[in-house]
């Protein structure tokens, strides 16, 4: 019977509003984290992400509860650092299938759609793993700090001077 009540709740959500709320709200977002087991030292993670105030009235988790069964992938957490809900999908397998479809058929409209051409651009590009290469990894490092550019621990310059690709 869950199953049922979900695929009714999608049913009713508006894929139009959901590109709608993500052209205001929403993050295609590349990260790096170094990990010195790796070949490159560098794990590249695609996610996609919608932040929520918390509200006394539930009202903002329920929104990204819509997100949740409208992809039917991701998960919800709680961040105390800023009192936010966030829903987040960060399996690649899911992003690929779910997500990128979603936006390649009902089209972001603001500069997020740029956003969106450069995320897929790399989450297709990690599947085909051309980030297992230096050339590949570069090139996934120069598309990445082009979206969300003031949100990163560390500058272009010193990701790559971790992996020597500055001058590739």
């Amino acid at each position: 019977m869950k199953n049922l009540d979900l695929k009714q709740e999608k049913a009713l959500i508006d894929p139009f509003w959901i590109s709608g709320f993500v052209d205001g709200e929403g993050c295609f977002c590349i990260s790096f984290n170094l990990k010195e087991r790796l070949t490159l030292g560098i794990e590249v993670r695609p996610s996609f992400s919608i932040s929520q105030t918390r509200d006394k009235e539930g009202l903002n988790l329920r929104c990204l509860q819509d997100f949740l069964n409208f992809f039917d992938c991701g998960f919800i957490r709680f961040s105390k650092r800023d009192n936010t809900w966030k829903y987040e999908c960060r399996d690649l397998s899911d992003i690929r299938s779910k997500v990128l479809p979603h936006f390649e058929k009902f089209t972001l409209r603001t500069k997020k759609l740029r956003d969106f051409e450069l995320f897929k651009d790399v989450v297709n590009s990690v599947a085909s793993k051309q980030h297992l290469n230096e050339v590949g990894l570069k090139r996934i490092i120069d598309i990445s700090y082009q979206i969300n550019m003031g949100k990163r621990k560390l500058t272009k310059d010193e990701l790559l001077s971790k992996i020597n690709l500055k001058n590739l």
